[in-house]
């Protein structure tokens, strides 16, 4: 095991140095996992890029009332322990909050609600940044019943964080806010005159 000095109290240790600490003794605990019974292999095409992983997340959860989502698919874009995290105000407080689930839950919980009452999201901006083999996109979108609709229920931006592990992309986590009066989309994340 490496030496380390002690820092000095109440300084804080660099997440740098953190990482570096961490590889060097062996806890760390690298994902992806590979796929299991529990996590589909996804379609390549599905994971191939940046682009096709995040059009693959739209379309998977979208579709017609009655119609049935394939779960599966939904399940293989996500990296072992991924998180979904929609922020909002629990029982109309004033206080905002951040529920974690899982993509399991995820399918579990919103699943029935999506194939009962029709449920349509499309991205209509993204930004993307990306450094080695991580990325972010604030990908902002629109909900509607059915594709039919003219005007969407909701609109709101999905903060999504991608890593590629050398042959596909995955998904780490989506931390989502819908639209709202006091916290409406700024337009550099809508299309250009979508405001």
């Amino acid at each position: 095991m490496t030496a380390t000095r002690a820092r000095p109290p109440g300084r804080p240790c660099s997440l740098a140095r953190l990482a570096t600490l961490v590889v060097a003794t062996g806890v760390a605990a690298w994902a992806p996992a590979p796929a299991t019974a529990q996590q589909p292999a996804a379609d390549p095409a599905d994971v191939a890029s940046i682009d096709a992983i995040i059009t693959a997340l739209y379309d998977v959860i979208s579709g017609d009332a009655g119609v049935a989502r394939d779960w599966d698919r939904f399940r293989s874009l996500f990296v072992s322990g991924a998180t979904l995290s929609p922020v909002g105000r629990p029982g109309g407080g004033s206080t905002w909050a951040r529920r974690v689930i899982t993509p399991d839950e995820y399918a579990e919980v919103a699943g029935a609600s999506l194939e009962a009452n029709g449920f349509h999201e499309v991205e209509i901006h993204r930004v993307t940044e990306e450094y080695g083999v991580i990325a972010h996109a604030f990908s902002t979108y629109e909900s509607r019943r059915s594709a039919s609709d003219p005007e969407p229920f909701t609109r709101g931006i999905n903060s999504i964080q991608l890593m590629n592990d050398g042959s596909r992309w995955w998904v780490v986590s989506i931390f989502w806010l819908g639209e709202g009066s006091d916290h409406p989309i700024p337009a550099k994340y809508l299309p250009v005159g979508g405001g």
